[in-house]
């Protein structure tokens, strides 16, 4: 299987005026084409940090990442940093407009998206009038909008309430499924990784070093919600756990 990530021996240390912190110590994985990965991790391990390097917005200190050939990446925050005063379709072409590829097709693109994923009623509505769900799903399009290969989704669904994370973890499978893309999905949501990823890397506590890597195996994989449902899903979540309740 091709890879479109990979990532060798990456570590990152921060210096202040009481000395240095090391945030990841030797972090290697890849990432295959069309794969979803979910990292999880204790709070503050450096989660964030990893796809602050991926995304060039951090150096690291040592190690090394490459991407597949002309990859183009997507980031998705945990904040959906819509703009108020925009439609949704306008908020959702920022990124085109931006880059300077605001077109005929590539605005026609995402029209499309917004109707097969559920926002045609509210293209020419504002932010305000969208449920918190519906706003992480348009803040997903409009990363869409630039045609990635790969995601790098930051705890994009926290700041929902349970319910509306269940719904929008589906959002987010189908949209990628579909659209056929691969990610990397940072979480504090056992569940969810175990629901939505392939493959599930477990980052010790700071100096973050890889604990364990899951292939994620369930019987009948479909949708994060079903997978819910499958006999392995609490074995999963019970060894997962166990690795991060031992830091």
């Amino acid at each position: 299987m091709s890879k479109i990530l990979k990532v060798n021996n990456l570590k990152k240390i921060y210096h202040d005026k009481d000395g240095e912190v090391v945030a990841l110590s030797d972090i290697s994985f890849d990432v295959n084409e069309k794969e979803i990965i979910a990292i999880v991790g204790p709070s503050g391990c450096g989660k964030s940090t990893l796809l602050s390097i991926l995304m060039n917005l951090e150096k690291p200190s040592s190690g090394t990442f490459s991407f597949k050939k002309d990859t183009s990446i997507g980031y998705m925050l945990q904040n959906d940093c819509l703009f108020p005063w925009k439609t949704i379709l306008e908020n959702c072409l920022v990124g085109l407009e931006v880059e300077k590829k605001l077109t005929n097709d590539s605005k026609n693109y995402v029209i499309n998206l917004l109707k097969t994923y559920g926002l045609e009623d509210f293209m020419y509505k504002y932010p305000s009038s969208l449920s918190g769900g519906m706003r992480q799903r348009c803040a997903l399009i409009r990363t869409l909008a630039l045609k990635p290969d790969i995601l790098l989704l930051d705890e994009a669904t926290s700041a929902l309430d349970y319910q509306s994370r269940l719904k929008v973890s589906e959002d987010i499978y189908n949209i990628i499924k579909n659209e056929e893309k691969s990610a990397i999905m940072v979480t504090h949501d056992i569940s969810q990784a175990i629901s939505i990823a392939d493959r599930v890397i477990v980052l010790s506590n700071r100096p973050a070093i890889i604990k364990k890597i899951y292939n994620i195996k369930l019987t009948n994989k479909s949708t994060p919600l079903n997978n819910r449902k499958t006999k392995e899903f609490i074995k999963y979540h019970d060894m997962i756990w166990s690795d991060l309740d031992g830091k």
